[in-house]
């Protein structure tokens, strides 16, 4: 089951800089800062329908869960993160090993095959989004989790991408620019930000660089690479004028002498290499916290840790950190439903039908953003019936009714989606008189309102959740 939605929400934008590139002025990748409290994923797609629950009396009268019902949803759940994030992980290294074969022989074969390896690894990554804004090891920005595991996010998938402060772009009137972290060879400072020794590029001074001065200054992650193989893909004529238009089938088109005898070429090369290990370094930061075995104390070694305290099973000091099972069950139900209605359906897709700019589709170099929307609306719905006893096992039949409809009506829109993409790629698709764009609008209709029915999923758990907890505060509002 594959699917995606839009929403017609749009943030404030900055405009255009002095090199007519269009900029948001608002970080979509972090939707809200505050968000309900513990999460994670569930990847393989299960529909094993076995009831409501028991009466036995450890549940709530009201609904028949038990506590032992909710106990298996959470450890099945904390199975699935562990698998999924295994899964992005082998990717990573796949693509870390054919972005190193590209670098140390750069032909139109090795590129090829990196690019390839960068697809292959969004499919396992874009699956795992879904564990996000939870203050879990993914994003939590603080508290024991974000020491113990760095909140890598932001560094592995912060969106839009400053492709500016990374290497040169090309305006819309075919100008390059310049000033950018790969064409300085020395001290380095971002928009706002701090100087950074970039004499050589590592993943250390990447990781310096990083949002440093700000959410916009993105400059490590996915994307960065996306766009250091793919370069731009500039379609900006259905919003400004311009002389630079590759389209409806055209992806970025960087030209292989960037990496053989364009300046910088050494200097991309190592921009790619570092960007790859970082990559790889951050997932197994993220997977080492829900580890099946904890560490006997997470003070020292957090391994498995997170996993313990969201199963309420870590013992002695560490016992502070357990998290009750129903805070546990809000802060994912909660954290899903801000994810499928407000990031997906609004930050990613509404704002780019609304725009429409192919600056705001989420993988606009590769053209992979119809892939992106597909993953993450299946780790929406991994996570809703995933394991033995999953959330969809435990709801009434009224709920499992309006989940079973918004869901059909999803899946199939995210198909289409999907399909037309071999001949018309999502920056087309959203442009006024496309077939697919009025498809591409109901769908985030549609997501918008399965994020708001998670309250009710909530409600049948006899959990305390209300619309503003599957919302975010600051979500882009038209």
């Amino acid at each position: 089951m594959i699917m995606t939605i839009i929403f017609i929400f749009t943030k404030e934008y900055d405009g255009y800089d002095s090199n007519n590139n269009y900029h948001k002025g608002y970080q979509s990748m972090y939707i809200s800062k505050n968000i309900i409290s513990t999460l994670s994923l569930a990847t393989a797609l299960s529909i094993g329908m076995t009831g409501c629950g028991s009466s036995s009396s450890d549940g709530d009268a009201a609904t028949g869960v038990t506590d032992q019902e909710k106990q298996i949803v959470l450890t099945s759940y904390a199975d699935s993160v562990f698998d999924t994030m295994a899964a992005a992980i082998t990717d990573a290294k796949a693509l870390e090993t054919a972005v190193n074969a590209f670098t140390d022989d750069s032909t139109e074969a090795t590129s090829d095959a990196a690019k390839a390896a960068w697809l292959q690894a969004r499919e396992s990554y874009g699956v795992t989004e879904i564990y996000r804004l939870s203050n879990g090891p993914i994003d939590a920005e603080e508290g024991w989790v974000a020491d113990a595991y760095g909140a890598p996010e932001g560094q592995l998938n912060a969106w839009p991408l400053d492709e500016n402060m990374i290497d040169y772009t090309t305006d819309s009137s075919g100008a390059t620019t310049s000033g950018n972290i790969i064409d300085t060879a020395g001290a380095f400072t971002p928009n706002g930000g701090d100087e950074v020794d970039a004499t050589v590029i590592s993943k250390e001074v990447l990781a310096a660089l990083n949002e440093n001065g700000g959410d916009a200054n993105v400059a490590t992650g996915y994307h960065a690479i996306e766009f250091l193989l793919w370069g731009q893909d500039q379609d900006y004529n259905s919003f400004i004028d311009d002389t630079v238009t590759n389209g409806a089938t055209k992806a970025g088109e960087r030209p292989l002498e960037d990496y053989t005898s364009n300046p910088n070429a050494d200097r991309r090369k190592a921009y790619l290499d570092a960007s790859a290990e970082l990559i790889v370094d951050d997932l197994e930061a993220v997977a080492s916290a829900w580890a099946k075995t904890a560490s006997v104390d997470c003070s020292t070694d957090a391994s498995g840790c997170y996993r313990a305290a969201l199963l309420d099973s870590l013992t002695g000091d560490d016992a502070t950190k357990n998290i009750k099972p129903d805070a546990a069950l809000k802060t994912i139900i909660g954290a899903i439903g801000v994810f499928i209605k407000s990031e997906l359906a609004n930050e990613r897709i509404a704002v780019a039908v609304l725009t429409p700019s192919e600056e705001d589709e989420h993988s606009c170099f590769s053209d992979n953003t119809h892939r992106d929307i597909l993953l993450n609306y299946q780790g929406f719905v991994d996570v809703l019936k995933t394991g033995d006893k999953s959330l969809y096992d435990l709801v009434d039949t009224e709920t499992r009714t309006e989940l079973d409809a918004l869901i059909a009506s999803i899946d199939l829109k995210v198909a289409a989606v999907d399909a037309a993409a071999a001949a018309t790629h999502f920056d087309y698709q959203i442009k006024e008189g496309s077939d697919t764009r009025s498809t591409i609008i109901d769908m985030k209709n549609d997501m918008r309102e399965l994020g708001d029915l998670m309250v009710d999923v909530a409600a049948d758990l006899d959990i305390d959740l209300n619309e503003e907890d599957v919302t975010d505060p600051d979500e882009t509002v038209l």
